[in-house]
């Protein structure tokens, strides 16, 4: 799959539902963006904004009129998967932004998120836009359990809170699948295994992995990734929940070892493995953003 392709997922039981690669930080196979054609149609994320256009062209080629989006649903408000809210919101007048309820603020005023996301990223900030402000009364805040009406498909919220704790996944049951957010990792499609995602400054280990058992519970058919694409739910999550554990103590014994904080993010940032996957410069800076939020969560708890 190439940047800008447009792909029905056909995953399970998945009907009326496509994704998008946005070409976050210019990645192919790292961001996805969901088109849910149904009575009231939907897009689930909205990537970082820079590459919104992006998002657009994808619902033309669904058939689709950008005035005929009716929900705008972000897993939360990070700006990977929140930035484009704003430029997707004016080019889909008919829209609502629907955001779990501790993040919808943010999408009114997202100042402090463009500040605090600088500061968590480092410099993949070149790779974002500013994010362009939700007017508030086309922004709708939903907890655990609230229900999006698709007409005939509907989109139940779950708490998520481990990788932030305005994060929700979102239940489709009439496909038997759940957009996933960051609460199940970011997935390789081409190793079939999902990366730990621990950034600052609000990863919490124990919720995370309670995040995992959630999603367990409720053992959709599909799972539907944020980063990046479809997956037959099989063996991911178990996987998952075990490499996220064994990632925090690595650091952890590095820490100790090495004493000196950026001497660790150094020493993980530049073995990484994930610039296998993503390329230099996005493995990098993955890697060294996750190593600050672990060190930010063991300073938290100790």
């Amino acid at each position: 799959m190439a940047i800008g392709d447009v792909t029905d997922v056909t995953t399970g039981s998945c009907s009326d539902l496509y994704y998008v690669d946005t070409g976050m930080y210019e990645v192919p196979n790292y961001g996805s963006v969901y088109i849910v054609d149904a009575e009231r149609p939907a897009i689930v994320e909205t990537g970082i904004g820079t590459h919104h256009g992006r998002i657009l062209d994808a619902i033309d080629a669904v058939g689709l009129a950008p005035e005929e989006i009716e929900v705008l649903a972000v897993t939360h408000v990070h700006l990977d998967h929140a930035g484009g809210a704003g430029f997707l919101a004016e080019a889909c007048p008919s829209a609502t932004i629907v955001a779990h309820e501790l993040g919808a603020p943010h999408l009114v005023d997202p100042s402090r998120l463009w500040e605090g996301t600088k500061q968590a990223v480092g410099d993949q900030i070149t790779h974002y836009v500013e994010p362009d402000p939700v007017p508030e009364e086309r922004v709708h805040g939903i907890g655990d359990g609230d229900e999006i009406d698709l007409g005939d498909h509907a989109l139940i919220a779950h708490h998520a809170p481990g990788h932030a704790p305005h994060q929700v996944v979102f239940e489709d049951p009439s496909n038997d699948a759940v957009f996933t957010g960051d609460a199940a990792g970011l997935y390789v499609p081409e190793r079939d295994r999902a990366e730990p995602t621990s950034p600052p400054p609000d990863f919490d280990l124990e919720q995370a992995l309670q995040d995992v058992e959630m999603l367990q519970e409720l053992a959709p058919e599909t799972l539907l990734y944020s980063h990046f694409g479809p997956a037959r739910r099989t063996h991911q999550l178990d996987g998952y929940a075990r490499r996220l554990g064994e990632w925090v103590q690595s650091v952890t014994t590095a820490r100790e070892k090495l004493g000196d904080d950026e001497s660790v993010i150094e020493h993980f940032a530049s073995e990484t493995e994930a610039t296998e996957i993503w390329g230099a410069e996005k493995g990098r800076g993955e890697t060294a953003m996750n190593v600050r939020g672990v060190l930010q969560y063991l300073d938290e708890t100790a």
